[in-house]
């Protein structure tokens, strides 16, 4: 039975970087920091925490969707983890044979021992009885004062492309054929970026990338000596009660430190007709997602092309909501809806089979979702994108970018857009592009 105790960390952000420093000792942890973006209207919508964290596994499901209600149910417990993009091939006809550099499980979840939660106001530690006493989880706390930070020098790093600038062209002509064939309407085209023989210490690099860029769905995972260190500003799926909210991401500008030059980016996204498409789409297709699993005349959209700004770009996000109907459970409405529409285009499985086809790497846990699951069933997903994913063993890091195609894309635009995406990234490892 997991128990809570109040706790009062002097230093929230230093605590923060304890916890996930302390992620070295353990084969699996989940840190989900919302960098204190409660207070924008879009991305609140009822958040409940602005920080969760789970250390130290004491229960696992591993591959099988099918099988995670099961597990949860059989925790009684909150359970957290990730959900890969390629769970698509259990969810639908579909197979995955691109290579894979980073080789995460298509699905991990765990019950973790011990549980850090805050909702921007106070702190709680959930303990389990069967592992822990009061006293025994107060001195874990303790011990966290005692975890040392590596030094992490990044420096003369070679980036790798695995799509060459010209390949990424070639590759977007095709797609802009199927779409004027009438095959697909939009895709998501995503390309990635490789760095070989490389030692990190990915609780450092986690923390440097929240610093260069704090987004709302930040998110680090450790499963052995795999890791996966996210700045996401995009919320999959949320459940509260028999509430459901998407907010899909379509339609990105850049920031400039030139007011006037920032603010004409921001009211080009505002009123570009090409990128409101691009996020119409997407929000019918979420739409539509969500009616399988909704009560009837439930599905509302709250907020269609907000714009809002974060430290490396503007987004065009909007916002979905639905009643989930009183048959269906928590499971349905992933099962029902992923992957994210955002990641994949329209209509989405015509869209997947030929991500399939054009691009050259297994996306994995990219385009995927982290986040928990309660008790009760309620969940909160991100979308994995501007993340780094590392495996330890191998020592190569991996990250992806990419946009929508739409029928009115250049693809010499669309290649600089996931340029701008990766920028932050790039600062983290110094690499100028």
């Amino acid at each position: 039975m997991r128990k809570y105790l109040e706790i009062h960390p002097e230093d929230e952000d230093l605590f923060k970087q304890q916890l996930c420093q302390a992620s070295r000792n353990e084969g699996a942890a989940v840190v989900l920091d919302a960098n204190g973006f409660e207070a924008q209207a879009c991305i609140q919508s009822t958040r409940n925490y602005d920080f969760v964290a789970g250390l130290q596994s004491v229960a696992e499901c591993i591959n099988d969707i099918h099988q995670l209600k099961l597990f949860q149910d059989e925790c009684n417990d909150w359970i957290l983890g990730f959900l890969s993009y390629d769970l698509k091939n259990q969810l639908e006809q579909l197979s995955s044979s691109n290579p894979d550099r980073i080789e995460m499980p298509d699905l991990y979840f765990f019950r973790p021992r011990y549980l850090f939660l805050s909702d921007g106001i106070k702190w709680q530690l959930g303990y389990l009885d069967d592992y822990d006493t009061e006293e025994s989880a107060l001195a874990y706390i303790d011990d966290l004062n005692d975890v040392c930070y590596p030094e992490d020098v990044l420096e003369n790093i070679k980036l790798n492309h695995q799509v060459s600038h010209k390949e990424y062209l070639e590759a977007i002509e095709k797609v802009l054929w199927h779409i004027q064939r009438g095959d697909i309407y939009e895709l998501n085209y995503c390309m990635e970026f490789f760095i070989q023989d490389i030692d990190l210490a990915p609780q450092c690099v986690f923390q440097r990338l929240k610093e260069v860029s704090p987004t709302p769905f930040a998110s680090f995972v450790k499963y052995h000596d795999k890791f996966l260190m996210g700045a996401s500003p995009e919320r999959y799926l949320k459940k509260e009660g028999s509430r459901l909210v998407s907010q899909p991401i379509k339609g990105t500008s850049p920031r400039d430190p030139n007011w006037f030059i920032d603010n004409a980016n921001k009211q080009y996204l505002r009123k570009s007709e090409k990128e409101q498409a691009e996020n119409i789409m997407i929000t019918d297709l979420v739409r539509n997602d969500l009616s399988r699993v909704a009560k009837r005349g439930s599905v509302n959209v709250d907020e269609l092309c907000g714009i809002y700004s974060f430290k490396q770009v503007h987004q065009m996000i909007s916002s979905v909501s639905a009643e989930l109907d009183g048959d269906k459970s928590w499971i349905d409405a992933i099962t029902t809806s992923f992957p994210m529409g955002s990641m994949t285009g329209a209509p989405k499985i015509s869209a997947m089979q030929l991500i399939e086809q054009y691009e050259s790497s297994k996306r994995g846990v990219y385009s995927g979702a982290v986040g928990y699951v309660t008790p009760d069933g309620d969940f909160d997903f991100n979308v994995v994108i501007r993340s780094i994913l590392y495996n330890q063993k191998k020592q190569c890091a991996s990250f992806m970018v990419g946009g929508a195609i739409t029928n009115q894309s250049d693809p010499q635009n669309e290649y600089d857009e996931c340029l701008l995406k990766a920028s932050a990234i790039m600062k983290v490892f110094n690499i100028k592009h």
